[in-house]
């Protein structure tokens, strides 16, 4: 994407933040990287810290969590529109999950610095996209039941 207008259109098409104004979009297009992964790239890595959330703007990725003996879960896949990364991007904590590029990829990186800078500007957001992330958050939990009770 070539400019700030081309990414704000974008972003209006991502659904953890389609219910920003084009103003919030424009500030947050104005924060972000275009990164590239080829075929089997680790893009996020499990127990690293969240630098940024991840943008997909083309391409797919899964998303994996290793348990303590191991064991390798695939949790999710996402493609373009989706993000990756936001968990925590949001509490600070260490990437709870690795995503590994299933195809070549293209992201929009936005640094944690900028979104929780842009958080604290305008806490009004965070009402907005809070929904969106516990709802990613309870497909992630059912996804894991799932899995753990099919290992049995």
């Amino acid at each position: 994407m070539s400019n700030d207008k081309e990414i704000t259109g974008f972003l209006k098409k991502v659904p953890l933040l389609s219910r920003l104004s084009t103003g919030h979009l424009r500030a947050i297009a104005k924060s972000c990287t275009e990164r590239s992964f080829v075929a089997g790239d680790t893009i996020l890595r499990q127990g690293n810290p969240g630098v940024g959330l991840f943008i997909i703007t083309s391409g797919k990725v899964k998303v994996q969590k290793e348990n303590d003996d191991g064991t390798v879960f695939e949790i999710a896949t996402h493609t373009a529109g989706e993000v990756v990364g936001e968990m925590s991007v949001l509490d600070g904590a260490a990437r709870s999950a690795s995503v590994i590029a299933l195809e070549d990829t293209a992201t929009l990186v936005l640094p944690s610095w900028a979104f929780n800078a842009f958080l604290q500007s305008h806490p009004e957001v965070a009402l907005e996209i809070l929904p969106i992330v516990v709802h990613r958050f309870r497909e992630t939990n059912n996804a894991l039941i799932h899995m753990q009770s099919s290992q049995r």
